[in-house]
């Protein structure tokens, strides 16, 4: 009887904890670094989450606003809108590119110059719990790799 005991207090502690929070994966933070005047950049990044979760926003204590966006083909017009929540799949990495998912930076008081580093804060959701997942993107100058960004 004790053994059964014990085997519930683990299986309990391990349930508690993967509905406490996902363990998440960020890899390849970028943000594309602007031009004098350019009041707007983009920031991209590789996510992968060990439990199914979801991505609900993006703030960032250098940047005034940030939101979450994605580009898709609307008519044969590229479009681009804002996004509520991103899904990111059990196992799955979820990337965040020039032309998809992507990260806008806006009301940008200075340019972000290459080598400038933009602290990003994630929000995530995974079994009815929030968590922050902090990220630095490294600014990458126009023309760099990772700056393919089709035409629109």
């Amino acid at each position: 009887m004790k053994r059964y005991g014990w085997m519930t207090a683990v299986a309990a502690s391990l349930a508690a904890h993967a509905a406490w929070a996902a363990n998440i994966s960020v890899t390849d933070a970028w943000a594309r670094a602007t031009m004098p005047g350019q009041p707007v950049s983009g920031a991209y990044m590789q996510i992968q989450s060990d439990a199914d979760a979801r991505l609900l926003g993006v703030s960032s204590t250098v940047v005034p606003r940030v939101e979450v966006h994605e580009m898709s083909m609307d008519g044969g017009v590229m479009r681009m809108r804002e996004v509520k929540a991103i899904d990111l799949p059990k196992g799955k990495t979820v990337s965040l590119q020039p032309g998809g998912f992507h990260i806008m930076l806006m009301n940008l008081k200075k340019p972000i110059a290459a080598g400038d580093v933009i602290p990003l804060t994630l929000t995530v959701e995974s079994g009815g719990k929030r968590q922050t997942v902090e990220v630095k993107a490294e600014a990458r100058a126009m023309g760099g790799a990772g700056m393919q960004h089709p035409s629109h």
